[in-house]
């Protein structure tokens, strides 16, 4: 029997096993909508913009080992999703976004609502198609999920003519998906594996590096057994945290520009680095040129060919999973004979333990000004570290990183190759979607919240509760640090001198509305709120103007070329 291409989307999403699709409905999309109207195998939630859409898409994927879906319109459906794009595109989220198109006949006479979709989404996606006859749409959605969850993942973009929406063919999703031009590798060389594992055996001051891959490649469980067997110390980046558990002694924290100085002093100083699903990249390893100074050998474990030899030249470059990888390594420790050099390194702990004597993330407290790192500490305390965290991006994703214990992967759900503000509350949505019953916290700052403050509304229609908490300073927080550091504290238009009533704006869509002023009052408004099952609530908690994220990398210096407070300006 033949159906409409309409039809045949909402089929394709129901054979992948698609539960919740994000999206905002518009001219080129109707006959779709139309077919999401008469299904009943999963659920659309209507946002109220669609780069929320393609947000809340992407941290479904984040949170879960399920594909973001979202739908969205042409023209200016297409562009607002383009930051949503390329956000996925830069962490390697798997996500499927279907966008409406003008009728084939009217592609480029400059139609109503039309865009390049293709042209203006290449650069920001794995892959993307447009699909000029109906015959081919399911294929090509079949196709779309696969490439967005193989290798590499991340982001495909789907382009519809509204014609082919309506055109009838008769639907099939068994055919196989078979492209000559994508083949990714899973299994690492064993050659190359056998090498790093002697250099690894032979190593003085080794060292392991995780990364968003370990993340992505579910290997979590690996990484935490390579770790336990090398008794290394292991450091992950910002996309990276959770993939080893931050209260184990052999975490010495995040590296790199907001880094603990320990495991920055460490990367500089081992003798063999092991890179696992991490790309070495500028707020990572800062200067090349600097990092390089000290010889190490590096072992470098990337899906990604690309990515390896990139920034920095590796020694032993394996391309594969980095699940499959690291089981293969941690097989071929176990048949190793050589038990490795356990004087060198207590040595070598030792050392580390003497960065650790710096106490970098130590901060002042105050019986009346909130610090910021308090309320995060505070966070952390009364969800027993087990939320799910959103962030935006600024100074308040820094603290959530070096405050926020994270010992579970895809529990840290932010923006890290973009940086992305906004995406807070829309990536709280997707993770609740995905994760029903689950605390989730919004950490955001006073500018980030009013990027996509509108989808209050879609959490409101949709019964979702995550708690919000906006360190409130009233500045555009780094980038007034950035000015107090680099331009000699001139401060151009990063003071926000007209912010609405917070707790007023959360009533008015509905929900509950906190100011918290004093520090004593911090940990019983988390507690409130955080009881609070069936309310979305807003703390808007007034911080300290003037406190900054340290340490610090300035951009273009060295890993051990830290700022440690105001005082080193």
């Amino acid at each position: 029997m033949e159906v409409t291409g309409a039809e045949i989307v909402v089929r394709c999403l129901a054979e992948e096993g698609v539960e919740h699709v994000f999206g905002y409905p518009g001219g080129a999309v109707l006959y779709i909508y139309d077919a999401i109207f008469k299904q009943d195998q999963f659920l659309h939630v209507l946002v109220r913009h669609e780069q929320a859409a393609v947000h809340a898409a992407d941290a479904y994927s984040r949170s879960s080992q399920k594909i973001g879906v979202a739908i969205v319109t042409s023209g200016p459906g297409v562009t607002n999703a383009v930051t949503g794009l390329a956000t996925a595109f830069m962490d390697s989220v798997p996500m499927v976004v279907i966008s409406g198109q003008v009728p084939t006949h009217a592609i480029g006479q400059d139609a109503f609502q039309e865009c390049d979709t293709v042209g203006i989404t290449r650069p920001c996606v794995k892959h993307n198609f447009l699909v000029k006859d109906v015959r081919d749409l399911a294929l090509t959605i079949k196709k779309a999920f696969y490439i967005a969850r193989s290798g590499r993942p991340g982001p495909v973009l789907v382009d519809v003519p509204k014609d082919i929406t309506v055109a009838l063919c008769e639907f099939d999703y068994s055919m196989p998906v078979e492209m000559r031009s994508y083949k990714p590798i899973d299994r690492g060389h064993l050659g190359q594996i056998k090498k790093a594992v002697q250099l690894l055996l032979a190593a003085e001051r080794p060292m392991v590096y995780a990364g968003g891959g370990v993340i992505l490649a579910n290997a979590s469980d690996e990484l935490n057994a390579l770790v336990e067997r090398l008794g290394a110390p292991c450091t992950t980046t910002l996309m990276g945290l959770g993939g080893f558990k931050a209260t184990d002694a052999r975490f010495v924290g995040m590296p790199g520009m907001h880094g603990t100085y320990e495991a920055n002093m460490a990367m500089q100083h081992c003798d063999v680095l092991l890179a696992v699903g991490a790309r070495f990249d500028d707020r990572v390893i800062g200067n090349p040129e600097h990092f390089a100074r000290n010889q190490r050998k590096i072992i470098h474990i990337d899906i990604d060919p690309s990515s390896i030899s990139k920034r920095v030249r590796v020694d032993v470059p394996i391309v594969g999973n980095v699940r499959e990888v690291l089981l293969e390594l941690l097989n071929q420790l176990e048949l190793a004979a050589a038990p490795g050099n356990k004087k060198s390194s207590n040595a070598w702990w030792a050392q580390v333990n003497e960065w650790r004597k710096k106490e970098c993330l130590n901060y002042a407290p105050s019986d009346d000004l909130i610090k910021p790192q308090f309320v995060v500490q505070k966070l952390w305390e009364v969800t027993k570290g087990n939320a799910f965290v959103t962030s935006d991006v600024g100074q308040h994703q820094m603290w959530a990183a070096q405050y926020y214990a994270f010992d579970k992967p895809r529990r840290w759900i932010n923006s890290g190759g973009l940086g992305t503000m906004g995406v807070g509350l829309p990536f709280a949505m997707g993770v609740q979607m995905a994760n029903p019953g689950a605390d989730v916290a919004v950490v955001t700052g006073e500018g980030s919240i009013q990027m996509c403050i509108q989808e209050l509304s879609t959490c409101k229609q949709y019964h979702l509760t995550p708690k919000i908490i906006s360190l409130n300073n009233r500045y555009l927080g780094m980038v007034r640090q950035w000015q107090q550091v680099d331009y000699a504290s001139r401060y151009s238009e990063s003071y926000m001198d007209a912010l609405p009533d917070f707790v007023a704006l959360a009533r008015a869509y509905g929900h509950v509305g906190m100011k918290i002023e004093r520090p004593a009052d911090v940990e019983p408004a988390l507690r409130e709120a955080f009881a609070d099952r069936d309310h979305l609530v807003f703390m808007d908690f007034i911080t300290d103007q003037t406190e900054n994220v340290w340490p610090m990398v300035k951009a273009g210096k060295g890993l051990t070329e830290m700022l440690f407070g105001s005082e080193d300006l």
